[in-house]
């Protein structure tokens, strides 16, 4: 891939997509930051507002690293930590469950986001890439819950290749990627395989329509990683559906 090139495509679309301006929840990773910049690049600095939104799992680091970014880029930004709200919400519930209380979080945020969205006639700018869409890694109506995906044509090295071209820190393009469910999760940890393997095997698999066994011998990744991408596509295919609806007429 041509990353120049892709990095104009995706600045054209932001322009065409969302005119009137856009909202981003940027946690500190290379993901956000580089959706914040294109955003900024795409429809000028006034009309982007970054929203940092900070639970118990989230570091200082990351905040602080976001909040650095957003003042780099010039963006109006805005930093409300969730801690006490998801505290909140989660005396009310019951049968909780770690990865329930865990997806809390990217919810609460989504809320936040469509909030200031709605009060600014604006558009809310998602950060999934496309290594965590074809294996469902974000959660449902939370960091899933989006107008526009500007990054979701990339793969996770391709975000961290333009993220340096279009000036994200070192700091941050270097970062162990985390979704901050809790303190010390990683991405990588929570899908079983690096962002190395997948961005091998998940080209091999979905854009030259291999078998598993032949993307196998042809990456030189074992089969059984090759089953397991298959497993998380096909199990997490729904998050990126509209709800089915009962045929009744």
């Amino acid at each position: 891939m041509d990353i120049g090139k892709a990095g104009k495509a995706i600045i054209t679309f932001i322009r065409a997509r969302a005119q009137q301006g856009a909202v981003v929840g940027m946690s500190g990773g290379v993901d956000s930051s580089l959706v914040a910049a294109l955003c900024a690049e795409a429809l000028g600095k006034d009309k982007v507002l970054g929203l940092i939104m900070p639970s118990n799992a989230t570091s200082r680091e990351d905040t602080g690293d976001a909040e650095d970014f957003a003042n780099k880029l010039g963006i109006e930004h805005r930093t409300i930590a969730i801690a006490n709200t998801l505290e909140s919400i989660k005396s009310l519930l019951p049968g909780r469950s770690k990865i329930a209380d865990a997806n809390l979080a990217p919810r609460a945020r989504m809320v936040i986001l469509y909030h200031c969205a709605n009060s600014l006639n604006r558009l809310v700018a998602g950060t999934g890439n496309r290594s965590e869409l074809l294996t469902g890694y974000f959660t449902k109506y939370g960091d899933g819950g989006v107008d526009i995906l500007p990054i979701g044509g990339l793969y996770k090295n391709e975000v961290c290749m333009l993220a340096k071209e279009t000036g994200v820190p070192v700091k941050i393009i270097n970062k162990a990627p985390s979704a901050g469910l809790w303190p010390g999760q990683t991405d990588e940890g929570e899908i079983g395989l690096s962002y190395n393997e997948l961005d091998s095997i998940l080209p091999a698999l979905f854009d030259d329509k291999k078998t598993a066994g032949q993307a196998a011998k042809d990456t030189g990744i074992g089969l059984e990683k090759m089953k397991r991408v298959l497993y998380l596509h096909g199990k997490n295919k729904h998050k990126l559906s509209m709800p089915p609806i009962a045929e009744v007429r």
